[in-house]
């Protein structure tokens, strides 16, 4: 039997390292022509290199070429699938026909966009025809639909998505952004969105004199969430699950690919159960989520399925920045860190990411520590003046300015500490 794939999102290399060892193939965009413009993205010169590393680890990589293309741009939109075809890339994702004609000009293969809104078996019979390796289906299809969708299908695959951030609009067309902000350069089908759903809006109804919404944040849709219903995607025919989030960071994707991957393991080995689904589910609200909805799987959302109190994170959980490292690995991988907030104890499960321009991202367990070249079981506190350095064993190699985080429940650091927890870039510090 041909397991389902699971495919994630990367903004970057971190993203890639994170979650490698969970996945089958990973999707990702360059600095043009994505839905995502805002996220990391790569440089066209480093598909090679990526395309490399991940083939290298038997996972597929996918470049996502799918925003409108407007006819200034169709020779920069051919290079960059032409780049993408030089580093071996499995694919490219097509929304727009010029996308889709230059991709079966050069030879790669194209899968089409949920930005074109799949949602019957004779609009994916047309993309068939024209060669299309995978159709990735509009969101708005249900359980049922994707089965005689499938069924009708010879060679191309089906791709669902079962988990991340739900647009209101249809299958993310959408021109809100766009005119809320007077320019098509924030629009949506231009990898550009605002966002504008997320906020509180009043809506007022003119004939009857009254607000049918006030001050209500009607349009922001719950997150996607499918871990209880594994079994029934699979047996639907889907051939590749997807995970949404090309905007989130690595723990993020790591920690909801992990998460599906057993849930997927599971069910191949005869042992998925509606209670191991249950702490899946208990797992995956750890990180970010605006609440859960199975979107249009089974019913049509209603009011239950849009999270009207808050346009953000729900999740009680942190990244805490603890230090960083101020005296880099020596050849057995010690290093000393400047222990500017919480303690550090043996046992401890700790975080280590590099700033924005570094690739360092890994996660392990305090096994050796010593302070004034002291072993210790527990590091004295943090702070910001005159911070106490601390000397850790690492499991990889680190470098200086490489932060040390743990990831922990808000709500138990403020019980225990009786102190504010302050937003500090996209992690938190205790203070």
């Amino acid at each position: 039997m041909q397991k389902v794939g699971l495919l994630a999102p990367a903004k970057n290399f971190k993203v890639i390292k994170a979650a490698l060892r969970y996945v089958d193939a990973f999707y990702f965009g360059v600095r043009a022509f994505n839905m995502r413009m805002q996220a990391d993205n790569f440089a066209t010169e480093e598909l090679l290199s990526v395309s490399k590393f991940l083939h290298e680890n038997g996972v597929k990589a996918v470049l996502a070429t799918n925003i409108l293309v407007y006819e200034n741009e169709l020779t920069q939109l051919r290079e960059t699938i032409e780049q993408a075809s030089t580093a071996e890339i499995d694919a490219v994702i097509i929304h727009d026909l010029a996308a889709l004609q230059i991709a079966r000009e050069i030879g790669i293969p194209f899968h089409v966009s949920t930005q074109c809104n799949v949602s019957n078996s004779v609009a994916a019979i047309f993309y068939e025809n024209l060669g299309a390796e995978r159709i990735i289906l509009a969101r708005e299809c249900s359980v049922e639909q994707i089965k005689k969708i499938k069924a009708k299908l010879h060679t191309t695959q089906i791709e669902a998505f079962i988990h991340g951030a739900m647009c209101t609009s249809i299958s993310g067309r959408c021109y809100f952004s766009q005119d809320i902000c007077g320019t098509q350069e924030k629009s949506a089908n231009r990898g550009r969105c605002e966002q504008p759903c997320r906020r509180q809006w009043w809506l007022y109804d003119e004939e009857n004199n009254e607000f049918i919404y006030d001050g209500q944040r009607f349009l922001n849709s719950r997150d996607l969430c499918m871990i209880m219903h594994i079994p029934e995607l699979i047996e639907a025919k889907i051939d590749w699950f997807k995970i949404e989030g090309r905007m989130r960071d690595p723990h993020y994707v790591e920690a909801v690919s992990k998460t599906y991957r057993e849930a997927i393991e599971a069910y191949y080995q005869g042992i998925y159960s509606n209670k191991k689904a249950k702490l899946w589910r208990k797992e995956l609200k750890k990180v970010y989520n605006r609440g859960f909805t199975t979107g249009f799987y089974f019913n049509r959302p209603t009011e239950e399925d849009q999270q009207h109190k808050s346009p953000a994170n729900l999740s009680h959980w942190r990244m805490i920045k603890l230090g960083k490292i101020s005296v880099p690995s020596d050849q057995f991988n010690n290093a000393k860190v400047l222990l500017t907030n919480g303690q550090l104890r043996i046992g401890d499960e700790i975080y280590i990411i590099g700033p924005k321009s570094s690739t360092t991202y890994f996660h392990q367990l305090i096994q050796t520590m010593k302070w004034n070249e002291n072993p210790v079981e527990i590091s004295p506190p943090g702070a910001l003046n005159n911070p106490p350095e601390i000397e850790l064993g690492f499991q990889e190699p680190v470098n200086p300015n490489d932060g040390i985080y743990q990831f922990t429940d808000e709500t138990y650091l403020r019980r225990k500490a009786g102190k504010r927890l302050h937003k500090k870039s996209s992690y938190y510090r205790l203070s």
